[in-house]
Formats: structure tokens, C-alpha cells, sequence
């Protein structure tokens, strides 16, 4: 199966956005991994909407987008009509999330969990079947630059058990720091889809950083 890198923009240069998706298009990331955050569900705020139907009109990519904010029902179409092909909402923040998942679904896009480092991966179950990809956070959200949380690999073995029992075909996808020195070993415990943020952007070579995560993912 094929392993997907999506460099992290929360991480990128925003002064020259442009240039740095330009950056992403041209390297060998599958997806751009792009953070909604509200200041609420998380404490820090970033990308809305101009700026993501902004970026949306230069990325060649799938655009991975990533709800950490209260109450993403409402938002659903908006996110679909800036250019989301991939939209993920928190597992903490749905009261209705068969409901969600469902409304996510109906605009074309791929629905995706997303699970705190703190939610066991028993409260998907019931809805495995139903969603696309599952997101685990390796950091707590909400802020880039963060240590990876070592209890990550299990949660990422014990979810591909489910998957695996249930005969779903739901991709898993890991965030937060995310590096060359642990990439290889998630891959191997069943991780499909990488986010990496600070060590991509902040590298001296960006590009040569995806090719290495790319060749090392596909072990």
C-alpha cells in the first residue's frame, strides 16, 4: 500500500505562502496537511477560510484539512466549498459524530476521525466501517514543534487490529513529530499517512526532507 507524506503549512513560512506551496507541488508530498484551529477546542487560532480557498487556487495536491475547533457541523459545506478533499473533525468534539461523519460524506469529501493523545481507540468501534481515515494525534493539539509521545505506537497497532477485524479500509494517519528517526517504525506498526510540520519546513532542504521521509515511510 502506498504511504502518503502531507507536509504540515502550520509550519511553513506565511510570509511566503505562495512559494511555499509552490515548494509542496513540486516535491514528493502527496497532500498538503492544513490546521483549523479556533482558539477554543485548542488554545492557539489559525488558517480560516479566505485563506484556505486562497491556497486552494495554487495547490496541485489533495488538500488534507484538520478540524480542532467546537461545533465543525456547522461548517462542513464552507470547508467543502473552499476545497477540502479530505475533511477530519475530532473525535472530543462531536456530541453526534455518526451524524457528522455522515453530513461529511453526503459533499463528496473523505471523512476523517481525529483522536487526542488521551482517547483510547475503543470509542471508534462502532463507526469504523463508516469513516475514511483516522487521525492520531502524537502531540497534544494545538501548537507545532512538540515531542512525540512514545505511547503513539501502540495506539496505531491496537487501531490497525480494529481496522483489520472489521475489514475496513480506513487509512491511519499520524500527527506531531512526526521525524526520520520514528517515520520508519510507524510505518511499520500500520501508519499510512504522515504529517510532518517543523521538520520538514525547518530543514535546511525542505524537498530533500520529503524525498527522505517518503523512501523511509515505504521502507
Amino acid at each position: 500500500m502506498s504511504k502518503y507524506i502531507a507536509p504540515s503549512m502550520l509550519a511553513c513560512d506565511f510570509a511566503n505562502l505562495q512559494s511555499e506551496i509552490e515548494l509542496v507541488n513540486n516535491s514528493e508530498a502527496d497532500w498538503f496537511h492544513i490546521d483549523v484551529m479556533d482558539g477554543v477546542f485548542v488554545p492557539n487560532i489559525s488558517f480560516g477560510m479566505p485563506v484556505i480557498k486562497a491556497m486552494k487556487q495554487h495547490t496541485k495536491k489533495t488538500m488534507d484539512v484538520h478540524l480542532m475547533i467546537v461545533n465543525p457541523d456547522k461548517y462542513i459545506e464552507d470547508f467543502k466549498n473552499v476545497g477540502a478533499d479530505i475533511l477530519t473533525v475530532h473525535y472530543e468534539a462531536c456530541t453526534h459524530l455518526h451524524r457528522t461523519v455522515q453530513a461529511i460524506k453526503a459533499t463528496g469529501m473523505k471523512a476523517g476521525v481525529s483522536l487526542n493523545p488521551h482517547t483510547p481507540i475503543a470509542v471508534l468501534e462502532d463507526i469504523i466501517n463508516d469513516i475514511d481515515l483516522v487521525l492520531i494525534m502524537s502531540v497534544n493539539p494545538g501548537f507545532g514543534g512538540q515531542s512525540f509521545i512514545e505511547n503513539t505506537y501502540k495506539k496505531v497497532e491496537q487501531l490497525k487490529a480494529l481496522i483489520e477485524f472489521c475489514d475496513a479500509k480506513t487509512l491511519i494517519e499520524v500527527d506531531g513529530g512526526v521525524t526520520s528517526e520514528n517515520i520508519e517504525q510507524l510505518s511499520k506498526a500500520g501508519v499510512d499517512a504522515f504529517v510532518a510540520g517543523s521538520f520538514v519546513f525547518k530543514s535546511k532542504n525542505p524537498t530533500k526532507t520529503i524525498s527522505e521521509l517518503k523512501k523511509l515511510a515505504e521502507f
